[in-house]
């Protein structure tokens, strides 16, 4: 079973290069990217999803308001901040609007593999199989 995620990254090269990893290095299947804060709340809105990474800065609007204005659909959805702009004011903010994880992206990518790998090993173990 894959996780589906969605991306809001106006870099199409971190884009490419993190779809890239994460559907090697994890469960995750890339279902669709945006580069703006409407067209990311738009699809996350319309489809299913079960995390969202968001970069803070976009093409149009930014990924603190698209976070801001984000429902989630389901409790074990996961909004994950990806950003070249992280410091302790950004991770409060992040904090106060439900965002799961926040992770730096010069410094803090393996860690955002590693957090999305394991949130494949939390669906596998609480995901029921059959047994017999």
């Amino acid at each position: 079973m894959q996780l589906k995620a969605y991306v809001v990254e106006d870099n199409p090269n971190i884009r490419e290069n993190l779809i890239g990893a994460l559907e090697e290095l994890t469960c995750m299947k890339v279902c669709g990217t945006s580069a703006t804060e409407d067209e990311g709340f738009a699809w996350l809105q319309a489809n299913g999803w079960d995390i969202a990474i968001v970069d803070l800065f976009l093409k149009q609007g930014s990924g603190m308001h698209l976070v801001q204005r984000l429902q989630r659909q389901r409790p074990n959805q996961k909004i994950i901040v990806f950003s070249n702009y992280v410091n302790a004011t950004v991770r409060k903010r992040c904090a106060q609007l439900g965002v799961d994880a926040v992770f730096d992206k010069s410094t803090e990518i393996d860690a955002l593999v590693d957090y999305c790998a394991h949130q494949c090993f939390q669906m596998t173990v609480t995901t029921p199989t059959e047994q017999h």
